[in-house]
């Protein structure tokens, strides 16, 4: 069974492009748009340009585990795409994690953030 919070849908991804806002960080982009149901649903997207596959993964996984511990404290009923940039590489999971907040904080979805 597929998790509801995932974004998969080529609409949905279009929506998002087209009608979303983007905030940028050093290591990630984040494009968030409301979405109208009761929770969040995310992506993690790491294009050719970050590397080879194993880059690409390591980029995601990434971006994933920073995500897991920010997730709580996120207002509900946005759709997320975070894109990782080539600097994403070389950097420790603490630092991306420090990135997404800034991201999320730009873009007022963290809660208590008006």
């Amino acid at each position: 069974m597929l998790k509801p919070e995932v974004l998969r849908n080529r609409k949905d991804f279009s929506a998002l492009y087209n009608k979303g806002k983007s905030v940028g960080e050093r290591c990630l982009v984040l494009v968030y748009r409301k979405n109208g149901l009761s929770y969040n649903r995310r992506a993690f997207l790491a294009s050719k340009k970050i590397g080879t596959a194993v880059d690409r993964n390591k980029a995601r996984r990434l971006l994933r585990e920073s995500f897991r511990s920010l997730d709580k404290n996120l207002k509900s009923g946005y759709d997320l795409l975070f894109i990782a940039r080539k600097t994403i590489i070389h950097l420790k999971c603490r630092d991306v994690e420090r990135a997404m907040e800034s991201a999320l904080k730009k873009g007022r979805i963290k809660e208590g953030e008006e």
